[in-house]
């Protein structure tokens, strides 16, 4: 497990080897906001995720919650743009953001280059055809294998998560609550992807400036 100390992510296990290496680490409102990557099993590239642990007392474990970001975002957007800390921190949140697709070389995007397929659009979803069923598997990447490592690693209370997103993430939130709707507490979607289909079917192409 790792606790946060100042600006260090320490193992509580000295010589546990890490399952993933650290990018960067930053103080914020009493605790630690990390940025983090590691080798994927499931989709076989490397994967960047971020992990905020607010103050706590040693031994202690807290709520976690997840956000899923829409697309063309990476972990990043919600952890440089959006303010979440200061609740957290306030509140005893542990808060954790994913990628929203595998990235690296030999990873197939769009053939035509489109923004809403492939690259950045992965939909939180496990890819059935070929070449994305090799590496698109996110679906089985945020539901069991990003939530095993955080676990192992971050002191998080498992019978106390949610979830939630944006846009596609918030597709990929509802969607994961209601398959595992013992696992989390509350969901949410502040802008759920079925507006955006609701709001093509009645003016189409507006939906580009919209959303």
């Amino acid at each position: 497990m790792l606790i946060a100390n100042n600006l260090h992510i320490t193992p509580a296990r000295e010589a546990k080897v890490m399952a993933f290496e650290t990018v960067s680490l930053n103080r914020s409102y009493g605790g630690v906001q990390g940025v983090y990557r590691h080798a994927s099993r499931e989709t076989k590239t490397p994967m960047t995720f971020s992990v905020y642990v607010p103050p706590l007392q040693t031994g202690a474990r807290l709520p976690v919650v997840w956000y899923l970001s829409g697309l063309t975002c990476t972990h990043a957007n919600v952890t440089e743009k959006g303010e979440f800390r200061r609740a957290c921190a306030e509140l005893g949140l542990i808060f954790v953001a994913p990628d929203t697709s595998p990235r690296g070389e030999g990873v197939p995007g769009d053939p035509k280059g489109a923004y809403d397929f492939g690259l950045g659009a992965g939909f939180y979803v496990n890819a059935a055809q070929e070449p994305f069923a090799k590496n698109y598997r996110m679906w089985s990447y945020v539901t069991a294998e990003l939530p095993a490592l955080v676990a192992e690693e971050f002191p998080v209370d498992a019978k106390r998560q949610s979830i939630l997103g944006h846009s596609m993430g918030g597709h990929g939130a509802l969607t994961i609550a209601l398959t595992f709707p013992d696992r989390y507490r509350a969901a949410s979607a502040p802008r759920r992807w079925a507006d955006t289909l609701a709001t093509t079917r009645r003016h189409g192409d507006a939906t580009t400036r919209l959303r």
